[in-house]
């Protein structure tokens, strides 16, 4: 008789990752577990999900809550183990018995936007099957800034509603509200609509804090005490100063698991920022970012990565999003592209330190109103236009949901604020080769 295989599959995804406003967690696996992109589009909020039905194993998951899962091989059958981070899986198979066959680049991301099926047949392993759940319509928006930052801002203050409900429908009293603060663009709306959103619903902003870390001679300070000063509102804003920083290298990669420079210098400030605020506050949980608003407005420095053209920033669906898409040659399995790798630079730092993190920018009704923005149109491909456009959008944008006349700064990135970049690198000193042999020697 033939043999038959017995597949298993393991979920070790947290209870509390999934904040789904319109369905419980059990109907949203059953829309992934259907497996067509209308149900899984359907699910309104965050979400990483797995569901299986017999050797089927559909795994779906939200730009902000990244989704890892690795093959494993048995006598009776393959094992699917499916978590948020590598340490979690390599843990499972240890205790399994099954850490023999593991290496971390063997493991596999989940990319955002996409339901990934899987065959639990045996061996050999079928290719996955990706069928993508999330199309926003390029260009589909009229060219008036005044309308787009309307309909940009009012898409990021319906989702911070949806958000600031879920907190109060989850919590028996008063929960404190933190927004990680800069001055800059991103963090300047998020807390802006977050202030307007809780006064429009009757909520106390005494609850409100913004945070801003200062590691020594950073920019961001002034740069937060001036755009609250200006709008009236410098009593929200609360200085992050740590006792001593701690910029370890070793500890950032171990909760990043990405080797990537830039988000290892990211993710250092978060573990700092997030370690002080737990220090100060044990029992504080919800903190907002404005993680993902550079990537709706295409804000990124073309000129310091030679594979990019503005051309293809602003001809290629959700470039910044999920990189060069999948199936392509330069999309990575291990750990997928775009803000659908690179979330992990926020969103493991406030896991670590117990935090439940939150960004508008990463929802698709937020995306799918920065993808129809017609930024040919609007910039005709000048690279310096473009990088002009956010500040205007969103400027535009917060006046006409909030009323506020939001000051604009110009860009810097979230890690280059807290103390100088020269004196940030000199601590963390690394480049992207020796920052992934030493994460892959945590597994040596």
């Amino acid at each position: 008789m033939p043999h038959r295989y017995v597949s298993r599959v393991v979920d070790l995804l947290p209870d509390d990752i999934n904040q789904i406003h319109n369905m419980t967690a059990d109907d949203a696996r059953r829309c992934v577990q259907r497996g067509d992109a209308a149900s899984v589009r359907a699910i309104d909020g965050s979400f990483a999900l797995v569901a299986n039905e017999g050797i089927t194993v559909r795994m779906a998951r939200s730009l902000d809550r990244p989704m890892r899962y690795f093959l494993a091989k048995r006598q009776e059958g393959p094992a699917l183990y499916v978590a948020d981070r590598i340490d979690t899986l390599y843990q499972a198979l240890e205790a399994d018995g099954l850490a023999g066959q593991f290496h971390p680049s063997y493991t596999r991301m989940v990319p955002a936007h996409y339901v990934v099926e899987i065959a639990l047949v045996g061996c050999p392993d079928p290719d996955p099957i990706y069928t993508r759940f999330f199309t926003p319509t390029r260009n589909a928006l009229p060219s008036s800034l005044d309308e787009l930052g309307q309909q940009y801002i009012g898409a990021v203050a319906t989702e911070v509603e949806k958000w600031l409900r879920g907190i109060e429908a989850s919590s028996s009293s008063p929960e404190p509200i933190g927004v990680a603060f800069s001055g800059g663009i991103d963090s300047g709306a998020v807390f802006l609509v977050v202030y307007h959103a809780m006064l429009t619903m009757g909520l106390s902003p005494a609850r409100l804090k913004a945070f801003v870390l200062n590691l020594g001679d950073g920019p961001d300070l002034d740069q937060a005490r001036s755009f609250l000063s200006t709008l009236g509102l410098s009593i929200f804003l609360e200085e992050i100063e740590p006792a001593s920083a701690r910029l370890d290298v070793g500890e950032t990669l171990q909760v990043l698991e990405d080797y990537k420079p830039l988000d290892v210098e990211c993710a250092a400030m978060g573990l700092e920022l997030c370690r002080a605020v737990r220090e100060r506050y044990p029992d504080w949980r919800h903190l907002a970012d404005g993680d993902g608003g550079d990537e709706n407005l295409k804000d990124y420095p073309i000129e310091e990565d030679a594979e990019l053209t503005i051309r293809s920033v602003v001809d290629n669906l959700m470039l910044y999003h999920e990189g060069w898409g999948v199936g392509r040659i330069k999309h990575s399995l291990t750990y997928s592209g775009g803000l659908s790798r690179s979330y992990v630079r926020t969103y493991a730092p406030t896991r670590r330190y117990g935090f439940v993190g939150f960004s508008p920018y990463t929802r698709p009704s937020v995306v799918e109103v920065a993808e129809g923005i017609p930024f040919a149109t609007l910039t005709d491909y000048d690279v310096p236009t473009l990088y002009a456009l956010k500040g205007e959008i969103v400027r535009r944008g917060v006046k006409a949901v909030t009323g506020l006349d939001m000051p604009v700064f110009p860009k810097r990135r979230f890690q280059h604020g807290a103390l100088p970049a020269d004196a940030m690198r000199s601590q963390l000193g690394g480049d992207e080769r020796s920052y992934r042999r030493a994460f892959h020697n945590l597994y040596a």
